[in-house]
């Protein structure tokens, strides 16, 4: 059941530009508790973005309602300059979309998430196979093929036939990865990918990403607690507290010289850790 979402601002509906992902006043709470409050960002073509922040800042919810995993409760969220959970009226006005406009924009954003969430019944070709023919009516050679270079591309052809439960963790997130870049996203989603692995096998899922980072055709939101990575990584850092970016700026300004003192309370935290 998808939540009512606010009528937006008159303004909001030719709101358009270059823009790869655009927020635009948006709003969601969870019961009492406010995760986002009046977000405004622009995140441009081909731009890396990493969100840091303490627990329950919001940072994962920004990835979640990009995804509609989670609706918005106002503002509008703006995917390569079409609305996301809004569609035009022949007045000039936005009214809440439609589950199938909804489906369609959503085509063009892949997340990977922090556990994985292969089917665990399929083999890794399997899983980076099935969006492309679901979704996209790709053929099965087709989508055999692209998924067979997908998976050449993150380390892993010799395993294209073994299931989930014969993977490492590491194993099982460069395949998720294959997974979301197998619809040929504009935007692709990292929440907090490597948390879930054990330290040496962290090094293999950051060196698939500095990959995709560095073909730098795809708008690349993050959502980590790696911070050598972010600043190698990141066009941009926001530090997020309390629903709201409270610093945002290129990693060597807010990660090396922050100018907030929450951004510096928190990387004090993360350090002593």
């Amino acid at each position: 059941m998808r939540t009512n979402v606010a009528e937006p601002d008159r303004n909001d509906v030719s709101d358009k530009g270059a823009a790869s992902v655009r927020f635009r006043a948006v709003d969601k709470a969870f019961g009492a508790l406010t995760v986002l409050e009046d977000l405004h960002l622009d995140v441009e073509p081909g731009e890396r973005v990493v969100v840091i922040g303490p627990s329950g800042s919001g940072k994962t919810t920004i990835l979640r309602v990009t995804m509609t995993l989670e609706h918005i409760d106002a503002g509008t969220i703006q995917i390569g300059g079409e609305q996301l959970y809004h569609e035009p009226t022949s007045a000039g006005t936005l009214k809440p979309a439609s589950e199938k406009h909804i489906r369609k924009v959503r085509s063009n954003i892949g997340m990977v998430f922090q556990h994985f969430n292969l089917f665990p019944h399929m083999s890794a070709i399997e899983n980076v196979m099935l969006a492309p023919i679901k979704v996209h009516g790709v053929s099965r050679d087709e989508a055999q093929h692209n998924g067979m270079e997908l998976l050449a591309k993150v380390g892993l052809a010799e395993h294209a036939n073994h299931t989930p439960g014969q993977l490492s963790g590491g194993q099982k997130q460069r395949v998720a990865i294959a997974r979301a870049l197998a619809t040929s996203p504009s935007v692709m989603l990292f929440d907090e990918v490597t948390s879930a692995l054990d330290p040496e096998l962290v090094g293999d899922v950051l060196n698939v990403l500095r990959d995709i980072a560095e073909e730098g055709r795809t708008t690349m939101m993050l959502v980590t607690h790696e911070m050598g990575f972010a600043r190698e990584i990141a066009d941009r850092v926001l530090m997020f507290d309390k629903g709201r970016v409270v610093e945002s700026g290129p990693p060597s300004q807010v990660l090396d010289n922050p100018q907030q003192e929450r951004t510096r309370s928190f990387l004090g935290a993360v350090a002593e850790h």
